[in-house]
């Protein structure tokens, strides 16, 4: 029997039957990410794995306190699961993991403390399959990969080749297209139901301006955008009507809440009044905002609002 197949499987196993629905427009996805360390530290669990809806985390297992637990505003959702079993079946997932990390440290013949992490999934648009992915790492080094297409799996290291063998010997390729291709995206399906609500909400952007004068009486304006939801955002400054080119950007961070926020600044002689202004573009609103930095008072997203 295959030792890394029941990993995939065991999680299936998790739902009860799909429930039929439409589900319309997307895409949405649903991605499990799964860690192992072959030697226990201190605070970091033997084994833990998370569950993605698109970018939002809805529950997390670590080996440690032997739990799986919804996050977010899965914690209010009654009936998309029973948390408890999901717990035990992530224990079993967990023993066939960290063994599948022990034949890979076996084939490159390596000793003390190891990592495996895994990543698969699959995404709908319009109720309809349109891709999946399923990879395995080792050290943080891509190791092996399935292609549901060929299908067969795709070492991506020499000692990979073992594995390769010894998965598909064990007749693990049918089985994994299947769960790619068929009972991922029936899961999906199912969660969908619960989850639209959180998946297609449109968060508006807050929106903050701050700045100092640092060095060489250089002064640095600070645009901060946040509690926004989905992803994609623009922003930039512009001075009298003309585009700030010497801009520095913040990379889009998800917050804990689960919203997004990201940032841009600029450096400017400290004193220079402008004006100088922060545009900002996002699906929730009806229009850009245009946000006006003035030297004598911070302004905020409701400031912009009402002049």
């Amino acid at each position: 029997m295959s030792t890394i197949v029941p990993v995939l499987l065991s999680l299936l196993l998790l739902l009860s039957p799909a429930v039929s629905q439409e589900t319309q427009d997307g895409p949405y996805s649903l991605t499990f990410h799964s860690i192992g360390v072959s030697t226990l530290a201190e605070g970091l669990p033997g084994f833990q794995a998370t569950g993605f809806l698109n970018d939002q985390p809805f529950f997390h297992y670590d080996i440690e306190s032997g739990k799986a637990v919804p996050l977010g505003p899965w914690r209010q959702v009654e009936g998309m699961e029973d948390w408890e079993e999901v717990s035990k079946r992530q224990k079993a997932r967990g023993d066939f993991f960290l063994k599948n990390l022990k034949d890979i440290m076996d084939y490159k013949k390596d000793r003390g403390n190891h990592t495996m992490q895994e990543k698969f999934g699959c995404k709908l648009r319009n109720n309809t399959y349109c891709g999946a992915f399923w990879t395995v790492a080792y050290d943080g080094q891509d190791y092996i990969k399935f292609n549901t297409e060929i299908p067969a799996w795709i070492p991506l290291q020499k000692a990979a080749l073992n594995t390769k063998v010894k998965w598909e010997t064990e007749g693990s390729v049918q089985r994994a297209k299947a769960s790619l291709k068929e009972e991922c995206p029936q899961m999906l399906r199912r969660y969908l139901q619960y989850s639209r609500i959180y998946l297609d909400r449109q968060d508006p952007p807050s929106v903050s301006i701050t700045s100092h004068v640092g060095p060489r009486n250089k002064r640095t304006l600070r645009c901060l955008a946040y509690n926004f939801y989905p992803q994609p955002i623009s922003l930039y400054w512009t001075r009298a009507s003309n585009v700030v080119e010497n801009e520095l950007w913040g990379d889009v961070a998800l917050s804990e809440n689960g919203t997004y926020q990201s940032w841009v600044s600029v450096k400017i002689p400290s004193r220079d009044t402008g004006p100088y202004f922060c545009h900002v573009q996002h699906s929730s609103l009806a229009q850009p905002l245009t946000v006006p930095w003035n030297e004598r008072q911070e302004v905020s997203v409701e400031d912009a609002a009402e002049s």
